[in-house]
């Protein structure tokens, strides 16, 4: 998670808290650099006005709500009840701080909290590495093909028919 500079320093405790009353909203979009950045690209997929309190022990308190769009829930951002950002979570399947019942948002579908983690010392997740992008760096090429390993390419000219 990636707190906003407000709560860079404050306790789990505070921190949840601070969540009481707040609002979640969930995002299909790149995640911004820290929680003080502003969300640029708009995927967002449903909205969660948590309770008051937020948790029921290690129990996260928000009634399910229908979905605002199509997509994959990557991250979430948390404000309080004044507009306030607490902080991004990572939010999908995994070692995420919040978990959802669905895996990914249908429009109008139900979407359910199920899970929120207060974790302050673990950062959200990085973007998986595309295994394509692993062997291009690994044979020291920019582009995949056979291309150059046929010479029958090389005069490909030559050999069309007419």
């Amino acid at each position: 998670m990636q707190l906003a500079e407000a709560y860079a320093n404050k306790s789990v405790d505070e921190i949840k808290a601070a969540l009481a009353g707040a609002t979640l909203k969930v995002y299909s979009c790149p995640q911004p650099a820290t929680a003080d950045h502003p969300i640029i690209r708009n995927g967002f997929l449903a909205e969660f006005k948590l309770g008051t309190p937020a948790f029921d022990g290690d129990q996260i308190i928000a009634e399910p709500v229908p979905a605002k769009n199509v997509g994959t829930p990557l991250f979430s951002r948390a404000t309080s009840a004044d507009g306030a950002v607490i902080g991004d979570f990572s939010t999908g399947p995994g070692d995420s701080d919040i978990k959802l019942a669905e895996v990914s948002c249908s429009k109008d579908a139900i979407v359910t909290l199920t899970k929120l983690q207060v974790r302050p010392g673990v950062e959200n997740g990085k973007t998986p590495v595309n295994p394509t992008d692993i062997m291009r760096d690994r044979i020291g090429t920019k582009q995949i093909s056979h291309e150059a390993q046929y010479a029958w390419n090389h005069d490909f000219a030559a050999r069309k028919t007419k």
